[in-house]
């Protein structure tokens, strides 16, 4: 593992460099010490084992070209700088693609040209420029038709000092709930296998059963609590409720859910009402701020995915036996104390 000090040498060496491919080799050390993939460098694991070794015993020398006669840089520093104010600060819709919101290596690679007369031969170098504005590849986030960016806004104002206070009270346990529907269904994810195969998972052709499971993070700790149930009613959540309370005897507990009608019921108010629970309901159509929609990712991925499943008891209790001895970090509008994981 490198020092912190070499660490901050490497990024100093790249935010002076113009040099596309000198830049390129200290990015692959960086990538390689942070164990992320080096596929979008363009360089071997051995390869790149190599210039860290040699960086260790000649330091930023090891990310020279020893070549000679080499090609001139494409874009210079100061054009670089100009692209990362670009990206950061526009979008495509500003370049003449109304259909396209996010940027791609194909759409930069246009607009580069148009702008600056330049045309890379590799992806790498359009990775890099994304690299250096700060930029990571990954999927857009979700939002439903009818989400309400204001009511969100406001929500999150509003609960700011709510959190701060249960934050700072120790007898204050703070738990986002939400439930889940486990299917007999096979889902898949993306893993490593080798190039020209396709292995398949078995899909069921028959009736699908299902189970529902309620799941309670607590943004203190990082512990979740799951219970499997057989559906999702205001009654079973108030079953579950009243479970709730006894893993928390004494302590206030705040309760931030969705606004669902097995919550809103008469049987789960008086639940709430009977177990002295404050509850706060999430905005409308706002999943995405739920930090327990990570919790089923998480264990969907660790369980679930690229699986047959011929019944569904065993894999339901697998599944809420992960979640039940699994720490999770996640956080609500940033808000969470330090859990070990």
């Amino acid at each position: 593992m490198l020092t912190p000090e070499e660490l901050a040498t490497i990024e100093a060496f790249m935010a002076k460099t113009e040099n596309i491919d000198e830049y390129k080799r200290a990015l692959a050390v960086l990538t390689l010490e942070d164990g992320s993939p080096l596929n979008r460098t363009g360089l071997s694991v051995k390869h790149v084992q190599r210039i860290r070794r040699s960086f260790r015993s000649i330091g930023t020398e090891a990310f020279k070209d020893k070549r000679h006669n080499n090609a001139p840089v494409l874009l210079s520093k100061s054009q670089r700088d100009e692209v990362a104010i670009m990206l950061t600060t526009t979008t495509p819709n500003d370049h003449g693609y109304s259909s396209s919101p996010f940027w791609s290596t194909r759409i930069l690679a246009t607009v580069l040209k148009r702008r600056y007369g330049v045309l890379y031969a590799s992806r790498t170098s359009y990775y890099v420029l994304f690299r250096e504005s700060k930029f990571s590849f990954h999927l857009p986030g979700k939002q439903y038709e009818k989400a309400d960016p204001q009511a969100v806004a406001e929500w999150k104002d509003e609960q700011q000092e709510r959190l701060k206070e249960a934050f700072s009270d120790p007898d204050t346990v703070i738990l986002c709930e939400d439930e889940m529907v486990l299917t007999q269904a096979t889902t898949t994810q993306k893993v490593w296998i080798p190039k020209g195969t396709t292995p398949a998972v078995i899909e069921t052709n028959g009736t699908r059963m299902n189970r529902s499971i309620y799941g309670f993070l607590n943004l203190k700790t990082g512990k979740e609590h799951a219970f499997a149930t057989e559906r999702q009613t205001m009654h079973e959540t108030a079953a579950i409720l009243l479970a709730i309370r006894k893993i928390y005897p004494r302590e206030k507990i705040l309760l931030i859910w969705d606004g669902a009608g097995w919550h809103r019921g008469s049987v789960a108010q008086e639940a709430i009402r009977e177990h002295h629970i404050e509850a706060v309901h999430f905005p409308p159509y706002s999943p995405q701020l739920n930090p327990q929609e990570h919790v089923w990712k998480q264990g969907r991925s660790a369980v679930t995915h690229n699986r047959f499943i011929p019944k569904i008891e065993p894999v339901t209790k697998e599944l809420v036996d992960y979640l039940n001895t699994t720490t999770f970090p996640y956080s609500l509008l940033d808000f969470k104390e330090q859990v070990r994981v």
